[in-house]
């Protein structure tokens, strides 16, 4: 990994004033993505994948509705790139010759496709067909080890379709574990789609820092005796803690925003409610609870989980500074619903079931 990021302790030891939440602990991974150039032997957010090449890339067959008309997909990778460029060069030139030949490529795809509008010929670059998906991270053990592969595989690999699918009008996921020894021949130039129904549906390349925490239930997961308790500003008292001025009033919040699960993009731990209330997932084959396994974060913290923010980014935290073009709490420029997450769950039993996700 390219870059550190330390989350500060906790302040407070919750399970010192509420001995009842340390059965509850979870070991989750922050993943800390930020902005880089990742290759397929890293793990990364919105990198390219160590795909083999005799394996056939994941298609959506799902239904398009946008098709043709949102965000173009190899462009805005292309104007990433650049702009991180220039940001860590100012005075480079305004497009290099690589740059400039694939600007000119899409430049003709969408006079091709302009020219099929008007002549009402189709196109051969409409999406009415399966659309190719995106890659949205890669994982490998080494850097995230609480993840449980099947058989000897040592590398997860999540895409999606970038485009809002009903009913629940999110993106389609897919899940892909293998060895990433048995690789040998990688995939060069994967399809692409041709657009997008938001940009924020397109990772930008973002290189990990891995970080273990541990976390605790949101209080919606927790009974309602427990709830009560966390509200009680008595029983903080008691336990010689004082809550944070802001939480006089509601020790519950100090709770849920200081000291519950972490925001951001990270591997294992406890959903992160709000949004809704607690929705179990269970296993479509064997009917288990299922797990979360990855969260998908629109953003690494917001106004209510400062105390979240890696002492290597309250600097720029506190003046909005950007790194790489980009401000450290949307380094991944992902959007999932109203900028919440998207979780991915998977069976206990075996992570060869299928997967779930969820908006929350």
């Amino acid at each position: 990994m390219s870059h550190v990021r330390t989350t500060p302790p906790r302040p407070v030891d919750v399970t010192a004033v509420f001995p009842e939440l340390a059965p509850l602990a979870r070991a989750a991974i922050r993943l800390h993505p930020r902005a880089g150039e990742p290759s397929v032997l890293d793990s990364s957010v919105g990198g390219p994948l160590l795909w083999p090449a005799d394996e056939p890339w994941p298609h959506c067959g799902g239904v398009h509705p946008g098709s043709g008309m949102s965000v173009p997909v190899a462009e805005r990778r292309l104007e990433t790139a650049r702009r991180d460029r220039l940001e860590r060069d100012p005075h480079g030139p305004e497009y290099t010759p690589e740059e400039r030949a694939a600007k000119e490529r899409h430049e003709s795809v969408w006079a091709e496709i302009a020219d099929a509008e008007l002549t009402g010929t189709a196109s051969p670059w409409d999406a009415d067909g399966p659309v190719p998906m995106l890659p949205v991270a890669q994982l490998y053990l080494r850097d995230v080890p609480l993840m449980r592969p099947p058989g000897q595989a040592d590398l997860l690999q999540v895409l999606w379709c970038p485009y809002d699918h009903e009913p629940d009008w999110k993106p389609a996921t897919a899940l892909v574990w293998r060895s990433a020894a048995a690789v040998t021949d990688v995939l060069s130039a994967p399809p692409e789609p041709l657009d997008a129904d938001y940009e924020g549906y397109i990772p930008k390349p973002c290189l990990l820092a891995p970080e273990r925490i541990t976390e605790y239930p949101n209080s919606l997961d927790l009974d309602k005796d427990l709830r009560e308790s966390l509200e009680d500003r008595s029983r903080w008292q008691a336990a010689g803690v004082d809550v944070d001025p802001r939480y006089a009033e509601y020790p519950g919040s100090f709770y849920s925003d200081e000291l519950a699960d972490s925001p951001g993009w990270k591997v294992g731990g406890w959903p992160p409610w709000g949004r809704t209330d607690p929705y179990r997932r269970f296993c479509s084959v064997c009917d288990t609870q299922m797990v979360p396994l990855l969260t998908i974060a629109s953003f690494e913290w917001d106004s209510a989980t400062t105390g979240w923010i890696p002492y290597e980014d309250q600097a720029a935290a506190a003046v909005g500074g950007r790194v790489a073009g980009r401000s450290p709490v949307q380094p991944t420029a992902v959007e999932v619903g109203s900028t919440d997450n998207m979780q991915l769950y998977v069976c206990p039993v075996s992570p060869d079931h299928p997967h779930t996700d969820l908006i929350q």
